[in-house]
């Protein structure tokens, strides 16, 4: 395989802080050669509270990253989480330049800057302005206007936005850790990415990314993301639960959950028990496996109705391709069928697939944001289908993330 890239991407979660380094080929595959995860300190919900610890934690996985892959790293794409990233559509229209009357790339990007000139409050930071269609003189649905007969081109976008302080805080931390910024990506987007099939963004499809803290939301119409949110609950709500009703540590509810919890509860039998280490008592006791499961399905059926309630909220219709479920904590037991009891559509559980390398261990729901990452930037690599990605003229998406940096850090 040639190499034409190197790529490095950085997931800074709750959790855990993944750096992944990888190579593309000419042939756009995707071959990891670096990875680096170390568990995060200084995050609350995805969004950094301590910036020292956080700086430890960044530097840890590139640290780790360099020592797998044996490269030098300078530059990431980082994915952004936490419940300030919000999203709203807008549309631009202009009229066509030229005497020919064809649409030309400069058509596209005024429209394009037509429709993102929408009053964004001086707090907030606009991550991307994706193109979601365009209408030329009328007729909808057109996927790519460029070179088409037209008087009036009218593009409509998806903008997402976040807030400017914990965008900044997010990137002080990683240019702390001596890694400069490509591009900021909204956590969603990148998950989308390593998970979802064109088929499924065309029919309408939501991808949720149940991290630790939070739930990364984006919905999916016609091939583009038409809704991105973030839910400020996670797999570290569950854990809580279990240690409250159990009366144990944090440390040993979240084993539990692992080793033993599951959100459907026909499968567990009810005389399964476990030994569980109790707070203040020197001996454990034993309790029943289903009482575990009751306390860590009623907190995820709350979960997947704060969702049902988003994407209703979110209207477009239903989505038909359902809901795809990726994330550390979509891994619990019998999530999918939960899913699709309290969603009333298809659910599934993915995690990323089709990349090489050095994957052990990193082909589940987990990792989808940091692979993810890669994907996206190899995909705004590509010249050719660069467009979907360019929120704006200037130099694609390494460009843009330098202008947008220069105006944070003049």
């Amino acid at each position: 395989m040639e190499r034409e890239a190197v790529l490095v991407g950085i997931d800074v979660g709750t959790s855990k802080v993944c750096a992944l380094i990888g190579e593309v080929g000419r042939d756009g595959g995707l071959t990891i050669v670096g990875k680096g995860v170390v568990p995060a300190a200084g995050l609350k919900k995805g969004v950094v509270v301590n910036i020292e610890q956080t700086v430890r934690s960044i530097s840890g996985a590139v640290e780790h990253s360099e020592r797998s892959s044996g490269y030098q790293i300078d530059r990431a794409f980082v994915g952004v989480g936490g419940q300030h990233v919000e999203s709203q559509n807008s549309r631009g229209a202009v009229a066509v330049s030229g005497h020919h009357r064809e649409v030309t790339r400069e058509d596209i990007n005024r429209a394009t800057e037509v429709a993102r000139a929408v009053t964004i409050p001086s707090n907030r930071e606009v991550l991307h302005v994706l193109p979601r269609g365009f209408i030329v003189d009328g007729q909808e649905g057109v996927k790519d206007p460029l070179g088409m007969s037209a008087i009036r081109l009218e593009i409509e976008t998806h903008i997402v936005t976040a807030s400017a302080t914990a965008v900044r805080n997010l990137a002080k931390c990683v240019q702390s850790a001596n890694v400069k910024i490509d591009e900021l990506v909204a956590a969603s987007l990148a998950s989308a990415e390593a998970v979802l099939s064109e088929t499924e963004r065309e029919l309408g499809v939501a991808v949720v990314d149940i991290g630790a803290g939070t739930i990364d939301l984006a919905l999916f119409l016609d091939g583009q993301a038409y809704k991105t949110a973030v839910l400020p609950v996670g797999g570290n709500n569950v854990t809580n639960d279990v240690a409250i009703g159990l009366k144990t540590t944090l440390q040993v509810a979240e084993e539990l959950k692992i080793q033993h919890g599951s959100c459907d509860l026909s499968t567990v039998r009810p005389d399964d028990m476990v030994s569980v280490s109790m707070l203040g008592e020197a001996a454990g006791r034993t309790i029943s496996r289903m009482e575990i499961c009751q306390i860590i399905e009623a907190r995820m059926r709350e979960t997947f109705e704060l969702l049902r309630a988003e994407i209703r909220m979110a209207g477009e219709g239903m989505l038909p391709a359902g809901v795809v479920l990726t994330g550390g904590a979509a891994q619990l037991g019998g999530a999918a069928a939960l899913g699709r009891e309290v969603l009333d559509m298809p659910v599934r559980v993915a995690g990323p697939s089709d990349v090489g390398g050095l994957t052990d261990n990193i082909l589940n729901p987990a990792y989808s944001t940091a692979i993810g990452l890669l994907l996206w930037g190899a995909r705004s690599l590509e010249g050719a289908d660069s467009s979907r990605y360019e929120s704006a003229p200037a130099g694609g998406a390494v460009g843009r993330a330098r202008d947008a940096l220069r105006h944070l850090f003049p």
